[in-house]
């Protein structure tokens, strides 16, 4: 499956490179939130999160932490946000998973609200029944 991470990977569109791997990659969004805005995906295109295995799973997110330490230290922002995103319903406009490392400042504009619903404990604990880990 081809991406636009992939035409990236490929060198066929430019992109500023902040790590490449084997395995996982992060590079500048091009459309910055704000300064330091930072895009970390696998090299595979697996369209999510859900489709690769926990051990790619894990090294996307070490590479995640890894990218947004070093954010907060040459930005210094006043927050981090981290984004991943599934599927269209999700937020995800990509089809290749990935995670933002997002600098954060007061008042930069960026909304992530949603209506909360407290069904009570009794309802959550029949969510919690059904969820099964392997």
């Amino acid at each position: 499956m081809e991406t636009v991470f992939t035409r990236i990977l490929a060198g066929e569109i430019p992109a500023a490179i902040v790590h490449r791997d084997a395995r996982v990659f992060a590079f500048m969004d091009a459309g910055q939130l704000n300064p330091g805005h930072v895009l970390v995906a696998t090299c595979e295109p697996y369209a999510t999160l859900l489709d690769m295995d926990e051990d790619l799973a894990a090294e996307l997110m070490r590479l995640a932490h890894r990218v947004a330490r070093a954010v907060q230290a040459a930005f210094q922002p006043a927050g981090l946000t981290l984004l991943q995103a599934n599927r269209p319903a999700g937020w995800q406009t990509v089809p290749h998973a990935h995670i933002h490392v997002l600098p954060r400042h007061e008042d930069d504009g960026v909304g992530l609200i949603w209506p909360r619903k407290d069904p009570g404990i009794e309802v959550l604990r029949a969510y919690a029944a059904r969820i099964r880990l392997d």
